[in-house]
C-alpha cells in the first residue's frame, strides 16, 4: 500500500488554481489505488511556525545527546522530515507568490531540510522520492515574455528537491490564472484555460502513472 504526502500552500481556498491541479492529481491517484493511503497538510489553514535558532542548530547535535528539553524543541521537524520520508510520493501545491515560494510552504521546507538525514551532498532519506510540484502563475514567464527569468519558484523549488534533497522532480505549470479577474488580461483568459486543461491533464496522467508503477 503506497502513501501520497499532499500538500497545498495557496491561500486562496476554493479559487486556487494549484489547489484544483493537486486535487485532480491526488483523486486520479486514489482512483488508480484505492487501497493507497493519503496523508494531507494545508499549510495555509494550519501553518507550521518558523524554524528557531535553536531548532535549526539541533540538527547538529546528535539525538541521543539532545536533552528533554531540546529533544521537545526538535520535534515538530522530526514529525515533518519523517513524515515526508514515509511517503512513496509527495505532492506540492506551490503557487509564485510575488515572484517566490509561498512563505507557509517555506516554513515548511525549512523544517524538513535536515542536513545529513534529508539533505546533504551524499545519499540522502527521500533519494529518488518521486516529488510532483504544481507551481501556478498569475501571468507567463516563459522564454519571450516581458517577465521571462523572474520566476524564482522553478528554480529554487528544483535546486533544493532536486539537487539538496535528491528527490525525482516534476513540475507541472498552469500559467495566466489572473486573467480572468485582472482588467487589461481579458485577451490571455483562453490562454490562461488552455494552460489549465492542460496542467489538469499533465495531473491525472502523471498520477495514474506513478500510482500504478507504486502499486505493483
Amino acid at each position: 500500500m503506497a502513501t501520497l504526502l499532499h500538500i497545498d500552500s495557496s491561500i486562496n481556498g476554493d479559487k486556487s488554481v494549484s489547489r484544483a491541479v493537486t486535487q485532480t492529481f491526488r483523486q486520479a491517484w486514489v482512483d488508480q489505488h484505492p487501497e493507497g493511503k493519503v496523508v494531507y497538510r494545508d499549510l495555509a489553514a494550519d501553518p507550521v511556525p518558523h524554524l528557531t535558532g535553536e531548532a535549526y542548530a539541533l540538527q547538529f547535535v546528535p539525538a541521543e545527546q539532545r536533552t528533554e528539553e531540546q529533544r521537545a524543541v526538535y520535534a515538530l521537524r522530526d514529525e515533518l522530515a519523517s513524515e515526508l520520508e514515509s511517503a512513496d510520493a509527495v505532492l506540492i501545491g506551490a503557487p509564485l507568490y510575488n515572484y517566490s515560494v509561498p512563505s507557509g510552504l517555506k516554513a515548511w521546507l525549512d523544517h524538513v531540510i535536515i542536513m545529513g538525514r534529508t539533505a546533504g551532498r551524499g545519499d540522502t532519506t527521500l533519494q529518488g522520492k518521486p516529488v510532483t510540484v504544481v507551481t501556478s502563475r498569475g501571468g507567463s514567464y516563459a522564454p519571450g515574455t516581458p517577465m521571462a527569468g523572474n520566476d524564482f519558484n522553478h528554480p529554487y523549488l528544483t535546486w533544493l528537491l532536486e539537487g539538496a534533497l535528491k528527490m525525482d522532480v516534476t513540475f507541472i505549470v498552469p500559467e495566466l490564472t489572473l486573467a480572468p479577474v485582472t482588467p487589461g488580461m481579458e485577451e490571455l483568459i483562453e490562454k490562461f484555460e488552455a494552460s489549465r486543461e492542460k496542467a489538469h491533464e499533465e495531473a491525472r496522467d502523471c498520477a495514474k502513472t506513478l500510482a500504478s508503477k507504486l502499486a505493483a
